[in-house]
């Protein structure tokens, strides 16, 4: 495994937990259709060279994908990325601020997709 691979591997098994983590780290060592290629850019490039940069600490970061993941409606991926938020040290206050502060600036039937996949997050979280 090369060193960007492993380093967006640890910073992945960081927020994601090892069950996902060793997942991704299966499915990129593979050579399946479509889930395959996926990993290893998420592993990569995502994780181990976006993640893992030192100009903004993974909190702030956090703060900006949630902002650009709700701005795009992405409910699966504020899902995962609130979890992530919250991992990499956000709380639900904050996170809620990010959610009222996405009303005026992407509207409210956005933000509301937001808030259902944020509520939907803490649910998960909550149930263990």
């Amino acid at each position: 495994m090369d060193e960007r691979r492993a380093k967006g591997l640890a910073i992945f098994r960081d927020v994601y937990g090892d069950a996902l983590a060793d997942g991704c780290a299966r499915t990129a060592a593979g050579d399946a259709p479509f889930v395959s290629e996926q990993s290893r850019w998420t592993l990569d490039w995502a994780f181990g060279s976006v993640w893992a940069r030192e100009g903004l600490e993974r909190k702030m970061r956090s703060c900006a994908v949630l902002g650009m993941m709700i701005a795009g409606g992405h409910k699966d991926e504020i899902r995962f990325h609130t979890k992530m938020g919250l991992a990499n040290g956000l709380t639900r206050l904050e996170i809620e601020e990010i959610f009222y502060t996405t009303i005026p600036y992407c509207g409210f039937p956005t933000s509301n997709v937001a808030k259902a996949a944020m509520l939907e997050a803490f649910a998960e979280l909550d149930a263990g």
